[in-house]
């Protein structure tokens, strides 16, 4: 079993906390250092000095560390284009000498699209793109060098795309699909994730990995060739008072 750090910077936050935490988890022996990718804070507090990009931190953090495994939970497919996210990714994987794994979902945060001026388009267009999304990033991952990808999904289409540059981690980096959506996320899940992560209770995790266990079945794959894992908050104290 892996433990990993999990922060959510739109909270408010610097790079210099992320990377002082990051390496303290690596010093600890943690297994992983992974963020949120959001661009507004949610709930209590002002947001201050306010947040930071995903891919830019792990990219920082790709040089600045030197063993923890490097994520996001998860990168929405509404706020970067396809081209540039393939691009990224890649990149971000070689400076960490491979050590990059992408979390992908459709979005959810209306209120994070206005702010940032992204469009939103309705629930079943998000996942549209989500699967387009996978296809197009397996698909370039898999084109041999010297060989152009072409796509032409429900939503995206690529022509003559030369597929560069490769991640360092071939075919590519593990895919991290998350939610606890009942039809299409299970799919996707049994079809392209390398890791299914789900936040709920334990009654609700339980039930959820059930049906993407069920999907990779129905898809013809060994439902425990799938990590399983979720994200929980976790308080420590040396006993009830402390804690």
């Amino acid at each position: 079993m892996d433990y990993r750090i999990f922060v959510e910077p739109q909270q408010g936050t610097t790079y210099e906390r992320l990377l002082s935490l990051a390496r303290r988890a690596e010093e600890l022996g943690f297994d992983g250092f992974f963020t949120s990718d959001h661009y507004l804070s949610m709930g209590d507090g002002d947001g201050l000095p306010g947040p930071t990009d995903a891919w830019t931190t792990l990219a920082g953090l790709a040089r600045d560390t030197r063993r923890l495994r490097l994520g996001t939970l998860v990168t929405p497919v509404t706020f970067r284009h396809i081209g540039p996210l393939a691009v990224a990714v890649a990149q971000v994987d070689q400076m960490s000498g491979g050590r990059i794994e992408l979390g992908l979902g459709a979005g959810w945060y209306e209120e994070e699209h206005k702010a940032q001026g992204l469009a939103f388009p309705p629930i079943a267009e998000r996942f549209d793109i989500l699967e387009d999304t996978l296809e197009i990033l397996t698909g370039m991952w898999n084109t041999p060098v010297g060989e152009t990808f072409d796509f032409s999904g429900r939503c995206l289409v690529v022509e003559g795309s030369p597929a560069l540059p490769k991640p360092e981690q071939r075919p590519g980096p593990p895919l991290i699909i998350g939610g606890s959506g009942p039809r299409r996320t299970p799919q996707l899940a049994a079809r392209f994730a390398t890791e299914f992560n789900s936040w709920n209770s334990p009654e609700e995790w339980s039930e959820a990995t059930g049906i993407v266990r069920d999907a990779c079945r129905a898809n013809g794959r060994d439902p425990d060739d799938l990590i399983y894992s979720t994200a929980q908050v976790v308080c420590c104290g040396s006993d009830d008072t402390e804690l």
